[in-house]
């Protein structure tokens, strides 16, 4: 049985939990910067050339990441009209949050699920399926769009788009040093030493688990920050519950959403491939025990 717990626990730890998360990730791609150097001799280039194109990828991927995911996932943009009754629920729970009224899109699919993006309140979007929508009463919408609303408050797309710049480019790191040793083996750095030495089995040790621990962090800052937005959502609508039966509507059917990908997955209130879930490699908490946290709220 989980513990009773106050919303601003809840909120305060997960959000110490992700800082802590994303500090490790920053250590780990200073350790690749590292290990790249040493292996191939750049010196002082190494850590310069690498914060140059990490603020490279981070500016693409801050300007222009948003657009991308909502055309891979399929959304269309709805309006008042079309959609009154979710339109109205997204903009009393904006008002409530202090936040303009994001970009609202429907993704044409029967699986019940929902996501938001954008890279500040100002510039948000918010998408559900018609799957949610068939399948939610009022309350239950309410505390899904409550979560999603929480996650643009919170700059939760912002901090996951931190985390998957610091791992793409750990991962492109490590491809570089990989594909280079192939084709040329260490640089000048092994000839003055007579030798790779223990540094350089250490340089290449770090450049085969780099982007695999990367890769573990990130999809633990991507289940802290759901535990997150659930308590926030939660905070929001003063109803746990609203939230808490969605969570269980959406396990129950089971359904994988059709244009979801690996890049998409994290984003969504719910993994959408709900037989692929494990523990290390899970975006998304095991969904009995974020019911269980939300109802001990």
């Amino acid at each position: 049985m989980v513990e009773k717990i106050s919303f601003f626990d809840a909120i305060s730890a997960n959000k110490r939990n992700s800082i802590l998360l994303i500090f490790l990730l920053s250590l780990i791609f200073l350790a690749a910067v590292w290990a790249i150097s040493y292996i191939y001799d750049f010196g002082i280039c190494g850590p310069v050339l690498g914060f140059f194109a990490l603020l490279f990828y981070s500016a693409i991927m801050f300007y222009s990441g948003d657009r991308v995911l909502l055309s891979l996932s399929g959304a269309r943009e709805v309006d008042k009209k079309e959609f009154p009754f979710l339109y109205n629920v997204v903009e009393g729970l904006a008002i409530a949050s202090n936040i303009p009224m994001p970009k609202l899109y429907v993704i044409d699919d029967p699986s019940p699920n929902a996501f938001a993006t954008g890279r500040d309140p100002q510039h948000a979007s918010l998408a559900v399926t018609t799957g949610l929508l068939q399948m939610m009463k009022r309350e239950e919408l309410e505390g899904v769009v409550a979560h999603e609303i929480s996650h643009i408050a919170n700059y939760d797309i912002r901090f996951m788009m931190i985390a998957v710049v610091f791992v793409g480019a750990i991962a492109l790191l490590s491809d570089i040093a990989w594909r280079t040793m192939r084709f040329g083996g260490f640089s000048g750095g092994r000839d003055r030493r007579g030798g790779a030495g223990i540094l350089a089995i250490i340089a290449i040790a770090l450049m085969i688990l780099a982007p695999i621990s990367a890769e573990l962090i990130r999809f633990a800052i991507s289940r802290q920050r759901e535990y997150l937005a659930d308590a926030n959502g939660a905070k929001l609508t003063r109803y746990p519950e609203g939230l808490a039966s969605a969570l269980e509507k959406i396990t129950k059917a089971g359904i994988p959403v059709q244009r979801a990908s690996d890049a998409t997955a994290p984003l969504y209130i719910a993994s959408p491939f709900p037989k692929k879930m494990s523990f290390l490699f899970a975006t998304h908490p095991d969904p009995k025990e974020r019911i269980s946290r939300l109802r001990a709220m």
